[in-house]
């Protein structure tokens, strides 16, 4: 595995204050109440000295009233602030985090189609979702705690400077090597943070795909091996998560340590100081105080640094994902498209999806607005793939694709998407009702315009039967559903975005044949006026195409008509009589359930991909 870049430390500062600049009203409010509340708590050592020196010492009463007065209001004002900065900064941290979840996912969901490819939705989840969750340490509690801990350490060093000097200066001396241990152990455990996020979205990764395809699992009976998987992620999570306890507990313990080391020095050096007549008592008692109110908030920074490490490490993550170049920067430099008549030309058009390994080799055609090209040939030999490029998830290695004579790379995705419309072989509904996913493209449509598609594509027939009608819901990728009633949702869906450039990939497959007789008048009513690009095993569904292009090994072999290619007897007729065949021995054994398709699957040359 290739070694991760380093992320130099003020990349990450700098995005820390970046982030912090952007909430800084707020913040600014959470510093001040912070300020107020630490000098507060300056009051309770203050009038310690007071109270043992003058109140106890020399007997003056007077002063008892007054100081318990200061001492309570002091309390009071921090309790005042201590909530109203909980409140202010806690909602400042959850609208930050949820700015972040949505600038990455927004940043996510217009990456190429080729990084999803490669990257587990899990994965993806984790970054939006618990990456972004870190930064409530820097624009939260934790950024105000660590300032506040700092400026009320440096405070009370003042103070203590004031009061003895040899004896604070022995102190720092500890605080400064204390400070450069906590330097070295947060640059130790910041990997350790960022290896567990990976960590993390891996498990979390595999996990979701095991019960998304938990049907699959106990079909095979393979829960035993998918536990086993599980259980070795976990135990990685385990054993990285034991680590930095043990990386923050030595942190924690050198921490009180450096309280014990202090609070020697205080009786050594203090006592000798009481004893010489250097201090007066309530000096001492004053001084004890404010260490306490010093030395707390060493160790507080260690607790907050470790979760700024971690916030650190959830940034770099992110980073990552947010310096990948978006589909959305890509049409920047490009020009719109006010409208799309439909004409698609393939000229000389290579692809591979792995380096030296051609997927298509040199397909040139042409596909007139309004006219129907069926993609017919083996499994793997690149149907699926120029349908990629058609919608242009993938782009040419060599070659141009021409839209209405401009080259599909000069033209903004966004705009030539909104002209599309897609029913693909593997239909993906929403977990929402059956209108909201046939009005997915156009939500704006009404409740006439879903019904007029749902009747064309015949999902009114099925609806009727449901209680909620068109508000039922589907379920998670319309699990509550058949395979024929997903697909006819689909088609619906499409015939609602009413595109100029229609895709239709094996559109058909999960029907029966009652059910493809009923929407073929449908799709033939969809395709008209479009350009309509068809894969399909069955010759009902291809046999009026305008032409039907053969692909053997990525390259285009035969082309033309249905009649012409069948006079030319080659490849496409070979599939043809096969497929006929078939039909007449079921027609006489018609106990036969099982449905060949119009490809023959050939074995992928090795590294080539069947698509």
């Amino acid at each position: 595995m290739a070694e991760k870049k380093k992320i130099p430390a003020a990349v990450a500062w700098r995005e820390a204050r970046q982030l912090m600049y952007a909430h800084r009203r707020y913040l600014a409010i959470g510093f001040c109440l912070m300020i107020v509340s630490r000098l507060a708590g300056f009051v309770l050592p203050a009038g310690t000295k007071f109270f043992v020196d003058d109140v106890v010492g020399k007997g003056r009463t007077s002063l008892l009233l007054p100081l318990a007065a200061a001492v309570g209001i002091a309390t009071l004002v921090q309790a005042v602030t201590a909530f109203a900065n909980s409140q202010i900064i806690g909602v400042t941290a959850q609208r930050a985090i949820t700015d972040m979840r949505r600038e990455v996912n927004s940043h996510v969901i217009r990456l190429p189609v080729s990084f999803f490819d490669s990257t587990q939705s899990g994965i993806l989840i984790s970054r939006i979702m618990t990456d972004a969750e870190g930064i409530r340490n820097l624009v939260g509690t934790g950024i105000i705690q660590l300032v506040g801990g700092m400026i009320t350490a440096l405070i009370a060093l003042g103070f203590l400077f004031w009061l003895n000097w040899q004896l604070t200066l022995a102190i720092l001396i500890v605080l400064v090597v204390f400070g450069s241990v906590m330097g070295l152990a947060f640059t130790r455990l910041r990997p350790v943070f960022r290896e567990r996020g990976e960590i993390n979205a891996q498990v979390t990764g595999r996990l979701g795909e095991t019960l998304g395809g938990i049907r699959i699992v106990k079909a095979y009976g393979t829960e035993r091996r998918e536990d086993r998987i599980f259980t070795r992620g976990v135990h990685r999570l385990f054993r990285n998560i034991a680590s930095s306890i043990t990386g923050t507990s030595a942190v924690a313990t050198f921490a009180t340590l450096v309280i014990g080391i202090i609070s020697i020095l205080v009786f050594v050096i203090g006592g000798r100081a009481i004893l010489s007549g250097g201090m007066t008592l309530g000096s001492l008692f004053m001084y004890i105080y404010v260490t306490a109110l010093m030395a707390a908030p060493v160790i507080q920074i260690a607790s907050i640094g470790t979760q700024i490490s971690e916030a650190f490490a959830g940034l770099d993550r992110i980073r990552e994902l947010r310096q990948m170049a978006t589909e959305s920067d890509e049409d920047a430099g490009r020009q719109p498209l006010q409208s799309v008549e439909g004409e698609v030309a393939f000229e000389n058009v290579t692809f591979e999806y792995n380096p030296g390994i051609p997927v298509l080799k040199g397909v040139s055609f042409q596909a007139p607005a309004g006219s129907t090209t069926a993609l017919v040939g083996s499994s793997g030999s690149g149907k699926s793939t120029l349908i990629g490029l058609v919608m242009a998830f993938n782009r040419p290695k060599e070659g141009r694709i021409l839209i209405d004579g401009t080259d599909l790379d000069d033209l903004r995705l966004h705009d030539y998407r909104t002209q599309l419309g897609v029913v693909l072989q593997e239909n993906f509904l929403f977990d929402g009702t059956v209108a909201d996913n046939i009005r997915f493209a156009r939500p704006d449509a009404t409740r006439e315009d879903v019904e007029a598609a749902a009747k064309i594509a015949h999902v009114d027939e099925f609806t009727r039967g449901f209680p909620e009608g068109y508000d039922t819901i589907v379920g998670e990728r319309g699990i509550k559903l058949s395979g024929g009633q997903r697909q006819r949702i689909a088609i619906a869906r499409a015939i609602l975005a009413d595109p100029r450039i229609l895709i239709l990939d094996e559109a058909t497959s999960s029907l029966d044949s009652e059910s493809e007789a009923l929407i073929q008048d449908g799709l033939r009513r969809l395709r008209q006026g479009r350009t309509t690009f068809v894969i399909a095993h069955r010759l009902s569904t291809i046999r009026s195409a305008d032409q039907i292009l053969v692909l053997e090994q990525g390259e285009i072999v035969e082309r033309g008509t249905h009649r012409e290619l069948m006079a030319l007897g080659g490849r496409y007729r070979e599939l043809h009589d096969r497929q006929y065949a078939w039909e007449a021995d079921r027609f006489i054994n018609p106990g036969e359930d099982f449905t060949p398709e119009l490809e023959i699957p050939k074995p992928a040359r090795p590294g080539v991909s069947a698509r």
